[in-house]
């Protein structure tokens, strides 16, 4: 799994950054009859998705980090909801509808990352970066080191029992 120095590389973050580049450009070629509060209120849970992301990956914590995406997924939902009725209005034009489909689509796949990087964290045994010192950088790596190791010594182990011992892996029940 590669490890991300800076927000701008992650492609969740890339992702959110064409969702406002296209919504922006969307929003130039809007009709006039869209009113100024819903373009204004689009634009800004747009930008929350990228500036979330941003936000989090900058923070010190995983938790402080998972905060900030639940919070740009649902900014990525909340552009879903307002592109959803929009293409409700029976003015806006087939050609809208159609870029309106495309952004939906973009949006719905931040989301989709946003989820998958979060549940990832939630399963990760990393406190974050303002956890970790010298010490507790070494510590992990024994740790990992350690279990690791135990397992290599219980196959090895249990390979070199007499074949008749109950513990060798030929004893043992099959599972079904």
């Amino acid at each position: 799994m590669p490890t991300y120095q800076r927000f701008e590389d992650l492609p969740v973050w890339q992702a959110a950054a064409e969702l406002y580049d296209r919504v922006d450009d969307s929003l130039t070629a809007a009709p006039p009859r869209l009113s100024r509060s819903f373009r204004d209120q689009l634009e800004r849970a747009t930008l929350s998705v990228s500036n979330n992301i941003a936000e989090g990956f900058e923070r010190g914590t995983t938790n402080e980090l998972l905060a900030f995406l639940y919070i740009a997924r649902g900014s990525a939902g909340e552009v879903r909801s307002m592109l959803t009725l929009l293409s409700r209005r029976p003015w806006v034009a087939a050609d809208l509808k159609a870029r309106i489909s495309d952004l939906k689509l973009l949006a719905e796949s931040c989301s989709r990352q946003l989820r998958a990087w979060a549940d990832s964290l939630q399963n990760s045994d990393i406190a974050g970066p303002r956890h970790l010192n010298d010490k507790s950088r070494a510590d992990y790596r024994k740790g990992q080191a350690r279990k690791s190791g135990a397992t290599d010594f219980r196959r090895l182990l249990a390979q070199n029992l007499p074949p008749d011992h109950p513990l060798h892996p030929n004893n043992r029940p099959q599972q079904t």
